[in-house]
């Protein structure tokens, strides 16, 4: 009775579970269609034996049962294993399509071109610091570097005044014993010009040493030994015309005033510059209220300042017609820039030094600074000549080493308030500067000193 109902409750749950198949079945032919349907039952089928195997009980006397229940089971499982996957449902849109529809064409996605890689970016690495000797270096090729063409064409303008100019003293003062008029300045001796704008006009003075002798400057009432005086010997015996340049003596004196005076006069009043500018294809004018005698020169290309300086030579000495301003007009400044020159290019020549480099940087430097401009020129040269007789390195790679020295030197000048000249101690080449000019310069270049930079910025 028991096995019975046992067995009965096994065929109702067998029925109920078959009823439960029959309606899932129906309804997948209706959603997956006939094949998906079939799939579904021959899956259903072997999983429905698997449950049946695994719930009813096995015969206990026979130890093949298990054996054969699990040999049953692995072709069942197989068989589901290699039943295709059922089609992808349908949605119910699809549905509602005709079966016999044309096919659509793949839609062709549009191709996107891949974007080409970004370029790494390199960092910029932070600017480099340069040192004093790349920056006096870099100084001295960008700021002191004048074209040759306009050189050459400033050279070639003033030559062809020089020679005009020439022309008429001899034409107009044929009694006047000039020599021939000759060009200086940096342009013509070796010497890197800041720029190609001014040029010295030399007009020699030529006096018979019988009837002229040189008065030291410190025997005279200016006490000053930079100056000198050019005295008339023999008057008893060589009475005044007796030579050419009686007619500019004062006192017993050549007064360098009255030469200049003299020729201030010609260049303004007696010279046909118009004519000799458009000659040229310039513009030449002289300057009226200036104490120097200059000439302002036009050019197309260039403008250029020419200076006309008288000069005697005599007993070695060079003596300029440029007396200092005051009362006293008798007095002739003498000259050391041929020296100068000289004296540079003749140590640089034996040791490839760098001493015209650093003054070429110097006078730069001081020329374009409002409180340092009266030490350019003679000045620095001296300064770096006494520093070249104790100091023998002068290679390109010490520059900066010369540089702040050079500095160190002026400024214990400037405490002093006494500069040397390096042909003559005697020689004082500070004294026309007042006091405050002086701690002006001390001051600025006393901070120079530790930072050399503020040099080549600060103006």
């Amino acid at each position: 009775m028991a096995e019975f109902t046992r067995q009965r409750g096994k065929r109702q749950e067998d029925n109920g579970l078959g009823s439960v198949l029959d309606l899932l079945l129906a309804n997948a032919r209706l959603v997956l269609g006939v094949t998906g349907a079939a799939v579904l039952a021959i899956a259903t089928l072997a999983v429905k034996r698997l449950i049946d195997r695994a719930t009813s009980p096995r015969d206990e006397g026979d130890p093949k049962a298990e054996q054969k229940t699990l040999e049953e089971s692995w072709p069942e499982l197989a068989l589901i294993k290699a039943t295709p996957n059922p089609p992808p449902k349908q949605r119910r849109e699809d549905l509602s399509e005709p079966l016999l529809s044309p096919a659509r064409p793949p839609v062709q996605e549009p191709r996107v071109c891949p974007a080409p890689p970004e370029t790494p970016r390199l960092e910029s690495s932070p600017p480099r610091c340069l040192t004093l000797q790349e920056k006096l270096l870099s100084h001295y090729s960008n700021h002191l570097s004048v074209p040759e063409a306009q050189t050459s064409l400033v050279l070639q303008l003033a030559r062809s005044i020089c020679a005009q100019l020439q022309n008429f003293l001899r034409n107009k003062c044929p009694e006047l014993p000039f020599g021939s008029l000759f060009l200086s300045g940096p342009l013509l001796d070796g010497l890197r010009a800041l720029t190609a704008d001014h040029v010295h006009l030399m007009l020699p003075v030529v006096l018979d040493t019988a009837l002229w002798s040189l008065i030291p400057g410190e025997d005279t009432v200016v006490r000053n030994p930079q100056y000198w005086m050019i005295k008339r010997t023999d008057l008893e015996y060589f009475p005044r015309g007796c030579s050419p340049w009686d007619r500019f003596i004062v006192g017993r004196y050549f007064s360098s005033n009255v030469l200049n005076e003299t020729l201030h006069k010609l260049l303004v009043a007696s010279i046909n510059w118009p004519a000799i500018g458009s000659l040229l294809g310039s513009v030449i004018h002289p300057v009226v209220a200036s104490q120097e005698l200059k000439l302002e020169v036009k050019h197309d290309q260039v403008e250029l300042s020419i200076t006309l300086f008288p000069v005697v030579e005599m007993e070695d000495k060079i003596l300029l017609a440029a007396p200092p301003e005051g009362l006293v007009e008798n007095l002739w400044l003498e000259s050391f820039y041929r020296a100068e020159v000289s004296a540079l290019k003749e140590l640089d020549a034996g040791d490839s030094g760098v001493r015209q480099c650093c003054l070429c940087i110097l006078n730069n430097i001081c020329k374009t600074h409002p409180a340092l401009h009266k030490l350019a020129g003679s000045p620095l040269t001296h300064v770096i000549l006494h520093l070249s007789a104790a100091s023998t390195d002068w290679a390109e790679e010490d520059l900066a080493d010369r540089f702040q020295q050079v500095l160190e030197e002026l400024v214990g000048y400037l405490e002093r308030g006494v500069l040397p000249s390096y042909f003559n101690h005697k020689i004082n080449l500070f004294c026309e500067l007042s006091e405050e000019e002086i701690d002006e310069m001390g001051f600025m270049l006393y901070r120079a000193v530790s930072e050399p930079e503020l040099l080549l910025t600060e103006k």
